[in-house]
């Protein structure tokens, strides 16, 4: 008894032509697909450094050439910080001024005595109910 499944020699020959031809279709779009994560986690990272030191538009992160750029095993950019402190003196425009810190002493408010409304501030209703409450006096 012969099976069906039996192809012919060539006919199986083919199929694995085929199948190498997906593979290696199909790990170039691997690599490629890693680039591109990889380029969008540089770029997420960037503008993460470039908020913490400052930068005020971060359109001045395409003044930064990412090919040279790399990531370390924590998910970081090695070398993010100082690469921002470089762009900030190179180009301080980017940056805003430093912000005064939160915990610097302030002012508060000067207490101011309640007052009451003037009749001229006051609607009909409001009026009326306070023109009764003096008349109960």
């Amino acid at each position: 008894m012969t099976n069906q499944t039996d192809t012919p020699p060539d006919d199986q020959a083919v199929a694995v032509t085929e199948l190498r031809q997906r593979a290696e279709m199909l790990e170039r779009q691997i690599v490629d697909l890693q680039k591109h994560a990889e380029g969008r986690l540089i770029r997420s990272e960037l503008k993460a450094e470039a908020l913490r030191a400052g930068m005020v538009d971060l359109d001045g992160i395409k003044l930064i050439e990412t090919p040279d750029l790399r990531i370390n095993d924590r998910g970081e950019i090695e070398g993010g910080a100082s690469l921002m402190q470089e762009l900030k003196k190179a180009k301080p425009w980017l940056f805003s001024l430093p912000v005064p810190s939160s915990s610097s002493p302030s002012n508060a408010p000067p207490a101011q005595a309640p007052r009451q409304k003037a009749a001229m501030e006051m609607t009909d209703a409001e009026y009326r109910a306070a023109r009764a409450a003096l008349i109960k006096r």
